[in-house]
């Protein structure tokens, strides 16, 4: 299977209508499985419906949003100023995200507050996870992406003191600690990633078992009338033999 044939794929259902992306899908999976590409035709049914906050922002990345991609790379630089303790530079970024969130919000049109709030919901992820905001860029996002783990990005942690020669024994121990809760931080945020990605593909599973179960119905009633015709057959093939029978019969 050529990973490209997927991507193709991939790439028009999620660059289409979220009404329509079941019905696609499923032609999609049913015309790679009688092309004989069992595999392609299985990537192809694991595609998961986007939500309209997910489908609105991968129109953005479709059609080359500089916002959003410059939203990522602030991600990633507040991610390095989190990781150094850099309490400027961590105020400097958060200033410019909040910025720049306001400026795609503010050109959003056409959505629900509701959709509007998952939308906000999903830039604040794309900030604070590499990974949501590689799916972002991608046009590839299939959920709101929850963002519960990021809120450290908006503290106002303090700037680093000048250089001084001796560090008391109280601040040194405070700034262990500081580094240890902002350890045990990331590692429960990492938790709760690799717990989301489980109900993901949970999830997945029981959509893929729906669409069995749901193709196992249709070629049941494939079978059923097919059996009804072949018995309809086999009625007048009998009908046929005893009438040729008689007339053997009879002369």
């Amino acid at each position: 299977m050529a990973t490209s044939d997927f991507d193709t794929v991939a790439d028009r259902l999620y660059a289409g209508e979220p009404a329509d992306f079941v019905a696609e899908r499923t032609a999609a999976a049913r015309a790679a499985k009688e092309a004989g590409d069992v595999e392609l035709a299985r990537r192809i049914r694991a595609l998961r419906k986007p939500t309209a906050a997910a489908a609105y922002v991968n129109r953005l990345a479709r059609d080359g949003s500089a916002p959003l991609s410059e939203l990522a790379s602030i991600g990633e630089k507040l991610r390095d100023a989190h990781e150094q303790l850099d309490g400027s530079r961590l105020r400097e970024l958060a200033h410019q995200r909040a910025e720049l969130m306001q400026r795609i919000v503010r050109d959003a049109s056409g959505l629900s507050d509701s959709v509007e709030r998952e939308v906000e919901e999903t830039l604040e992820a794309i900030v604070a996870d590499a990974d949501v905001a590689r799916l972002a860029l991608a046009g590839r996002l299939t959920s709101k992406a929850r963002q519960d783990a990021d809120r450290w990005l908006s503290l106002p942690t303090n700037p680093a003191p000048a250089k001084k020669t001796r560090q008391s024994e109280k601040d040194r121990k405070a700034e262990e600690e500081a580094r240890v809760r902002a350890l045990e931080r990331r590692q429960a945020v990492r938790a709760r990633a690799e717990a989301e990605r489980n109900l993901q593909r949970a999830e997945r599973t029981a959509e893929q078992a729906d669409e069995r179960v749901a193709e196992l119905r249709e070629r049941l009633v494939e079978a059923e009338q097919r059996a009804i015709r072949a018995a309809d057959e086999l009625t007048k093939a009998q009908k046929t033999f005893e009438e040729a029978d008689d007339a053997v019969q009879r002369s």
